[in-house]
């Protein structure tokens, strides 16, 4: 402790405090930062966490972090930490999960702390798919790292998302199969990369598919019950309504149902709907409705198949993986009428 002391330029109590992480003394960051700084340099272990046998080092050797934005409002996260605890139930090695509400002063302060102690692994993940920038500690850091449902433009780390494009494709194509050329598609939040992604291939598939492109067809929303509601009933009033409608989410596709009942419509006899992400309501809907499965459980698999079989390399670049969303077929798809 003297060493860090000495080259930190302060007192050896002044160390004491900050290796504690007592924050109780008043002590600027610069300070905090610089002692920290010191003692990774100088290979100084920080004592055992408050509470935690102190006769015993705090070692998390073989637990893996699970670090997301947000947690507490998102389905699919929920799914995916279950997709990484499944895929470490046969090894023995414990999931520990932070939140960080993508906090500027929080989030590279969770890292520092995990990566201190030992962690194994740490998968960083987004609830919205995206490219984000990398904290500085994920650059620098020897402890392998995988993104899940984000990437990086320096694809430094390994890096898993949804294939958005081609569950477009599959979406709109099992309308297209069914015989429809009419075909809605109510979208997300246009910045958005599930958003953008999930028209491409809508779009894709009607040009393969000689079906010429109207812009009328396509209705913004905003991913809720209330927005597939609106944009059915924007679609119903055109001149030429569509036999079909993509929801490009279930909840939207709530709405969406909705409005045709309360047009007398039947669902699939004079309109077909189609939506996305799988949610659980889609098997309770009348009828069932056919979806495309967000795969967040098989996305955590990935990470931890990923961190076992070794592939992470340092310096080395990795092309983002993107997992398939598989169609679920189930009633609310019929040929048009006539």
């Amino acid at each position: 402790m003297s060493d860090i002391a000495r080259e930190a330029g302060c007192s050896q109590s002044t160390v004491s405090v900050v290796l504690n992480a007592n924050r109780s003394v008043e002590i600027s960051e610069e300070t905090r930062a610089r002692v920290l700084r010191i003692a990774r340099r100088l290979g100084y272990e920080r004592p055992p966490l408050r509470g935690l046998n102190a006769r015993r080092p705090v070692s998390l050797g073989g637990h893996i972090a699970f670090v997301i934005d947000y947690m507490s409002t998102s389905p699919e996260a929920v799914v995916a930490l279950s997709g990484v605890r499944q895929a470490t139930e046969q090894t023995g090695n414990v999931v520990l999960v932070a939140e960080t509400g993508n906090d500027p002063v929080l989030e590279p302060r969770t890292l520092e702390i995990l990566i201190e102690h030992g962690v194994a692994a740490i998968i960083f993940a987004c609830v919205f798919t995206r490219e984000i920038s990398l904290p500085e500690i994920l650059k620098t850091t020897r402890v392998p790292v995988f993104l899940l449902n984000c990437y990086s433009r320096d694809l430094r780390h390994p890096a898993v998302v949804p294939g958005e494009i081609a569950g477009g494709q599959r979406a709109t194509h099992a309308l297209v199969k069914a015989g429809h050329r009419r075909i809605g598609t109510i979208t997300g939040e246009p910045f958005m990369e599930a958003t953008k992604d999930r028209l491409e291939g809508y779009r894709m598939v009607l040009a393969t598919a000689d079906i010429p492109f109207d812009p009328e067809l396509v209705i913004e929303g905003d991913w809720s019950a209330s927005a597939g509601f609106r944009g059915t009933e924007e679609l119903l009033d055109l001149a030429d309504p569509p036999t079909a409608i993509f929801c490009q989410n279930d909840r939207m596709a709530i709405g969406c149902y909705e409005a045709l009942k309360g047009r007398g419509l039947s669902i699939p006899d004079d309109v077909s709907v189609i939506g996305f992400d799988d949610e659980e309501i889609a098997r309770h809907l009348f009828p069932p409705l056919t979806s495309l499965v967000l795969p967040h459980r098989a996305m955590g698999r990935w990470t931890i198949e990923q961190f076992f079989h070794g592939v992470q390399q340092l310096d080395g670049k990795y092309p983002v993986t993107k997992l398939e969303c598989p169609l679920v077929e189930r009633d609310s798809i019929a040929p048009p009428k006539g």
